[in-house]
């Protein structure tokens, strides 16, 4: 009866306090006891907690902390209920037309490595707007998805497939036979010579080999050199760093001519990718054309028999890729790149084709036996191969020198200024990125701590291997740590056993670790 008085007093509005105490009265009656009452005597916004800060780390529930729920467990099962007894006045935020505010959405923060609905909460008073969540933005592939069942997750504001029935299975087939991954929220962006007409080529490839042409753009804004792609197709991966040397972003640069090259960039990170690139180009004067392709999708077809399975679902690609060489791309028309890169350690190839086309393609895989599988098995297979994870290996306060990647970082050309070079040359690195294997049962998770005979480290990640049966992972150490030096890592308040090995811990199906 206190709730009900308070109602009757707030704003003299008695009529409304009238329908809201009835509409509570029922919830309660649907509870049972006292304890009932005390689950809803305090106003609480659920929200999306965060347990994944980096782009793209997806792991099985079982695997995750556990995430201690303070609620009474009664209220989620009493969810439909609210939702559909309370009505709520006008000026609260709504779903669609005549329907109740929306419920039970995520909040739009990046949540990756969790399945909508896994909430947790905060207390705290809120208002109707505050109920509301940012659309998640889909793939087109997203009604494929759904008709096969996938698990969805919010993955960087992105509706994508954490998995389609067992993870475990998905990573297995990989690395033994073919999988396929929708990757089309990574974007792809060409950067081109401003004149780029066919009438205008020759001037164009001219200028872009000038001091402000895309040439000299790419040699700025990235850490390694771009002088190194000189053959067309040729691919190279580096850092995007800021002026401080933290890490903007991880990407990929393929050249095609001097006038025309594409970069592919995360996709939680592609706006501000964007943004930076434009402002570097802006601000420094290069004669660049920065187009981001959303008009285009993205496969990773991977696994030993992936490129057998490609050939089978369009034979006359063969002829162009069958040679193919690693880190290498070719174009089949002139939308349709393939190119033989990955994310799993296997071989494969990495297709980007019209959206409008990606529908007809992706079920012409299923019909050869490529099995679909989600990020949490992209996930497991990158970290086996040893492959840094924007967002928990580096970001934009981690260096690339801390953090295993000082190979793509090169400072050969003493003339080369580009962006974040002063920066790394004034750090005298005392950590870095080591491999980890757990000796003892138990999964190691990021940022749980690490001591060692050389001193103490954090997990950058950390999961359970398929392929090796044990917790593997990657930790930011003091140097001196070598492969076979044994270190603990604290797990839920005990220090268990573990060593350093050397990445990758499987490539190629092989276990190396």
């Amino acid at each position: 009866m206190v709730c009900g008085n308070a109602l009757l007093q707030h704003g003299g509005k008695r009529q409304m306090a009238l329908i809201y105490f009835q509409r509570w009265a029922q919830i309660c009656l649907s509870l049972s006891g006292f304890r009932g009452m005390l689950t809803f005597a305090v106003v609480t916004q659920w929200e999306s907690v965060d347990l994944s800060a980096a782009e793209g780390a997806i792991r099985p529930k079982s695997l995750r902390h556990p995430v201690p729920l303070v609620c009474c467990r009664q209220l989620a099962g009493k969810a439909a209920f609210w939702r559909d007894s309370f009505h709520w006045p006008a000026g609260l935020a709504s779903g669609a037309e005549g329907e109740p505010p929306i419920w039970g959405q995520l909040s739009g923060k990046r949540t990756e490595g969790r399945r909508k609905g896994q909430l947790a909460r905060r207390r705290r008073f809120v208002s109707g707007a505050s109920l509301m969540s940012t659309a998640l933005k889909h793939t087109p592939l997203h009604s494929a998805h759904l008709q096969a069942g996938a698990k969805m997750v919010d993955f960087g504001g992105w509706d994508m497939p954490v998995s389609y029935g067992s993870q475990i299975e998905e990573h297995h087939t990989v690395r033994r036979a073919a999988g396929m991954f929708d990757v089309s929220h990574m974007l792809n962006v060409d950067v081109r010579a401003k004149e780029t007409t066919a009438s205008a080529l020759t001037e164009a490839q001219s200028a872009a080999t000038g001091e402000k042409g895309v040439r000299a753009f790419l040699s700025r804004l990235l850490a390694n050199d771009v002088a190194k792609l000189t053959v067309p197709g040729k691919a190279l991966y580096s850092c995007m760093l800021k002026p401080d040397g933290g890490v903007i972003d991880d990407l990929i640069v393929y050249f095609f001519d001097e006038a025309n090259w594409r970069l592919v960039v995360n996709a939680g990170t592609a706006d501000k990718d964007i943004a930076w690139m434009q402002q570097v180009a802006h601000d420094e004067g290069f004669e660049v054309q920065i187009e981001p392709r959303r008009d285009l999708a993205m496969i990773a077809v991977q696994g030993p028999q992936a490129r057998e399975k490609l050939w089978a679902a369009r034979p006359h690609w063969k002829a162009p890729t069958e040679q193919l060489a690693a880190f290498n791309g070719v174009y089949i028309d002139a939308d349709t790149l393939v190119a033989r890169t990955g994310y799993t350690g296997e071989d494969g190839f990495e297709v980007v084709l019209p959206a409008t086309r990606v529908g007809a393609f992706w079920n012409d895989l299923v019909s050869q036996g490529v099995l679909p599988c989600g990020l949490g098995a992209r996930d497991t297979l990158r970290l086996e191969a040893g492959m840094n994870l924007y967002g928990q290996e580096m970001n934009e306060q981690v260096n690339p020198l801390i953090s295993g990647l000082s190979w793509t970082v090169s400072f050969k050309n003493p003339d080369r200024h580009f962006i974040g070079r002063d920066a790394l040359e004034a750090i005298t690195p005392e950590q870095t990125l080591v491999g980890i294997k757990l000796l003892e049962r138990g999964v190691m998770r990021a940022h749980m701590k690490l001591r060692s005979a050389q001193g103490e480290g954090e997990l950058t990640s950390g999961s359970m291997s398929p392929t090796m049966g044990v917790s593997i992972g990657m930790a930011r150490v003091p140097l001196g740590l070598q492969p076979g030096d044994a270190v603990e890592v604290e797990m839920r308040g005990k220090w268990m056993p573990a060593e350093v090995v050397k990445m990758p811990f499987v490539r190629n199906g092989k276990i190396s670790a």
